[in-house]
């Protein structure tokens, strides 16, 4: 169960079986997902429309890598977490993912309660903040 009511997700995945997965879970586990996103054009739309403060995005899409997006979305939105996950388990990308203003780093295939796990972590950190 979700402990910070505030927290609002959206999710940027090129796979709609993984982002519709993620969605499912963070659903079940009472968190609020307001956006969904499947490439970096969709992606900046939620950006602009600001509803969100944590991000999970994937790595490898189209047109725009996930760490490019991660790094402007560290840019332009202050505050916002950001979940990164790969199928690419390469430590440069994990340390590229974590410079890129990455909070967590998820090797794919993950555990849904590993993201859970990773949500709770920024859930605290978030109440710390208040």
């Amino acid at each position: 169960m979700a402990l910070n009511p505030n927290l609002k997700i959206a999710i940027i995945e090129d796979s709609d079986l993984i982002r519709r997965s993620i969605v499912e879970c963070l659903e079940t586990n009472e968190y609020s997902v307001v956006g969904e996103a499947k490439n970096a054009k969709e992606a900046i739309s939620l950006i602009q429309q600001n509803q969100a403060n944590v991000y999970i995005i994937d790595v490898v899409m189209p047109e725009v890598s996930g760490l490019e997006l991660a790094k402007q979305i560290h840019k332009n939105v202050p505050g916002a977490r950001l979940i990164i996950m790969s199928s690419l388990n390469l430590e440069s990308v994990v340390i590229e993912a974590i410079s890129s203003g990455a909070f967590d780093f998820l090797s794919k295939p993950f555990e849904m309660s590993d993201l859970i796990d990773s949500l709770k972590k920024i859930e605290q950190e978030m109440l710390n903040e208040l």
